[in-house]
């Protein structure tokens, strides 16, 4: 089981490494390592459990910061509108790709964290509102999805992490707080 002690925090290389593809299928070990990452996930947004294991919340978890450099993703944003069960996203990606992203940007009002970064870092992190996403799932089936505001913020902070980039290499240092018109601000 995946602990918050298996995390690797910021200034670790590997959280800087562009990861490497796995192979398609994923190897029984890989799909064990994705299935762990998303009961990680769920174990850490479910209140008893977070504060028995000692768990920060989170939605998403990239191999990396296991400190393993792969390309697996996973994420867990539940569906918070009963009317529209499937507005939020479960899955494990092996080798996830942006194919395509919208001119449209958008942000969180406030800001992004991090598992691997114990600090606050104040500042908007500007990302397309909506991607378009490929991946490989546990079976090794190529599957493509849209996601828009929140959920795509989350899938790309992740893609972020295997490609060796943090959020706040996203931030303007100098006016952490300025957005361009027209970027869209989730609360």
């Amino acid at each position: 089981m995946i602990t918050m002690d298996d995390i690797i925090r910021e200034g670790h290389p590997t959280l800087r490494e562009v990861a490497k593809e796995v192979p398609i299928p994923p190897t029984e070990e890989d799909v064990k390592l994705g299935e762990e990452m998303m009961e990680f996930l769920k174990n850490s947004q479910d209140p008893v459990k977070a504060e028995e294991l000692h768990l920060r919340g989170g939605v998403g978890l990239a191999a990396p910061q296991l400190d393993i450099s792969k390309r697996i993703i996973a994420v867990h944003v539940p569906s918070l509108d009963p009317e529209k069960p499937d507005s939020g996203i479960s899955t494990v990606m092996y080798n996830p790709k942006i194919l395509s992203h919208s001119v449209q940007q958008a942000c969180l009002g406030e800001g992004e964290g991090c598992l691997s970064v114990d600090r606050e870092v104040p500042g908007y992190v500007v990302r397309a509102a909506r991607i378009t996403v490929s991946y490989y799932d546990a079976e090794g089936n190529k599957q493509k999805i849209r996601l828009k505001n929140y959920n795509a913020i989350v899938v790309q902070h992740e893609i972020d992490h295997i490609n060796g980039v943090m959020f706040y290499d996203h931030i303007d240092e100098k006016t952490p707080f300025t957005l361009d018109d027209g970027v869209l601000v989730i609360e």
